[in-house]
């Protein structure tokens, strides 16, 4: 009985460390980066992220299958070198645990280096027109179908400062959505208005504009 115990003990502890994994990949991702250059010389924001993150990073393609099977869940858009992400990934978290929510699956935009992995990437040629240069994959594609309700225009701002509408929508990032039932709900970006910088300090106003635009994401 007591060797059965210990056993028992032992599964247990291997099935929370294993359920931590990914968790603290997300952490250990997040924070490899606070205070070092990015290749444009700027400077990453430095961010503690709670060891108990809600977060399990997943394939696009996975999110396309729970959609297309109809579950309920919640999915953040983003990566570790965002600069916008890194601005509201931590009061994200914080208020996920005041709400009680245990899962929020992660899709990164980009690999190690900045480049696209999933989205498509437009630029603007000599004669400011918008050309495409990266293709999205076919997950990307359905994505933009299945969040059409929520997701804005992607535009581009020409020398002008005129807006070029490429012609479809974007996922950005950040982007935290909530899908029910295969349906998509909502979005939001927790971004202030009051922020006109992802790289300056966060004042008590633009937490708190975080923590009201989370906090309403969350509200059933």
């Amino acid at each position: 009985m007591l060797k059965m115990k210990k056993y028992i003990l032992l599964l247990l502890g291997l099935f929370l460390l294993v359920g931590c994994t990914t968790n603290n990949e997300f952490k250990e991702a997040y924070e490899s980066i606070n205070g070092q250059e990015n290749a444009q010389g700027k400077i990453h924001r430095t961010i503690t992220i709670d060891k108990n993150n809600p977060f399990e990073e997943v394939s696009a393609d996975k999110i396309v299958e729970m959609i297309e099977n109809k579950e309920t869940f919640y999915v953040y858009f983003g990566d570790e070198l965002c600069p916008w992400c890194r601005s509201v990934i931590e009061k994200f978290i914080e208020v996920a645990k005041k709400n009680n929510i245990k899962k929020v699956y992660y899709v990164k935009i980009w690999d190690k280096d900045g480049n696209e992995i999933l989205r498509d990437k437009y630029i603007l040629d000599d004669k400011q027109k918008a050309q495409l240069t990266i293709v999205g994959t076919e997950s990307y594609k359905k994505l933009l179908t299945y969040f059409d309700s929520v997701l804005s225009d992607y535009t581009l701002t020409d020398v002008n400062g005129n807006t070029i509408n490429v012609g479809e929508k974007r996922i950005f990032a950040p982007n935290f959505m909530y899908v029910e039932n295969g349906n998509t709900i909502k979005m939001v970006s927790g971004i202030s208005e009051k922020q006109t910088d992802p790289r300056e300090e966060l004042t008590t106003e633009i937490l708190a504009d975080e923590e009201k635009q989370f906090t309403e994401f969350f509200k059933e």
